[in-house]
C-alpha cells in the first residue's frame, strides 16, 4: 500500500526532487520554455489535486490549475530559492482557488468521479493499484484525503501541509495517521476477498 501512495520516498528523494524543481523554476524565470514544460509535467497533478480538494469541482480545478501555471510563468523571474518550490507552487494554487471560492460563495461536496481523477493522472500507477487506491481514497474523510494526497502526490512535508492548509501541525499529523490507518484497514479488507 505504501508504494501505491508513494509514501516509500526517502528524505533524499524529496530533497533531490526539490532541487530539481527549484532548478526548473530558475530556468523558467530566464524564459526557458522547455524547463517550464518539465515543471508543468512534474507538478500539474499536485496543483490540480489541491485545487480540486478546495473547489470541489473538476472544471473549476482545471481552470485554476491553468491559471496557476500562467501565474508561475509570469512570476518565475522574481522567484528566489527559499523553502520548498512545491510549496510555492501550491501556495499560488491555494490562493487562486480560495479567491475563486470567495467570489462564488459556494460550497459543494466533491463527487467520487472527481476524486478518482487525481490518482488516475499518475502514469506510474498500474490499473489494478489505481482502482484499489480510488476505492480506498473514497472511504476517507475530506481533510484526511487532502492531507494524504498532498503528502503522497505532492511530496510535501507535514509542516508544509500545515502551513498551506493553515492548520496546526498536530492536526495535520493526526489526520494523516488516522487516514493512513483507515487506508490500511480498507486495503487489508480488499486483499482478504
Amino acid at each position: 500500500m505504501a508504494t501505491v501512495l508513494g509514501a516509500q520516498t526517502t528524505q533524499g528523494d524529496r530533497d533531490r526532487r526539490g532541487r530539481e524543481l527549484e532548478g526548473l523554476l530558475l530556468r523558467t524565470g530566464r524564459g526557458d520554455r522547455e524547463a517550464f514544460a518539465l515543471l508543468y509535467g512534474q507538478t500539474r497533478g499536485a496543483v490540480y489535486a489541491l485545487a480540486l480538494s478546495l473547489l470541489h469541482n473538476a472544471h473549476e480545478a482545471q481552470d485554476v490549475a491553468q491559471d496557476v501555471f500562467v501565474r508561475v510563468w509570469e512570476s518565475a523571474p522574481a522567484y528566489r530559492p527559499q523553502g520548498s518550490p512545491m510549496a510555492w507552487l501550491l501556495t499560488i494554487a491555494r490562493n487562486l482557488a480560495l479567491a475563486r471560492l470567495r467570489r462564488s460563495g459556494r460550497q459543494v461536496e466533491l463527487d467520487r468521479e472527481e476524486w478518482d481523477a487525481i490518482p488516475a493522472r499518475d502514469p506510474g500507477i498500474s490499473p489494478e493499484d489505481r482502482q484499489l487506491l480510488q476505492q480506498a481514497l473514497a472511504g476517507l474523510g475530506e481533510e484526511e484525503r487532502q492531507i494524504i494526497l498532498l503528502h503522497a502526490v505532492a511530496g510535501l512535508k507535514h509542516r508544509e501541509i500545515a502551513q498551506l492548509l493553515e492548520k496546526p501541525l498536530s492536526t495535520v499529523l493526526s489526520k494523516y495517521h488516522r487516514g493512513l490507518g483507515k487506508l490500511r484497514s480498507m486495503m487489508r479488507g480488499e486483499s482478504d476477498r
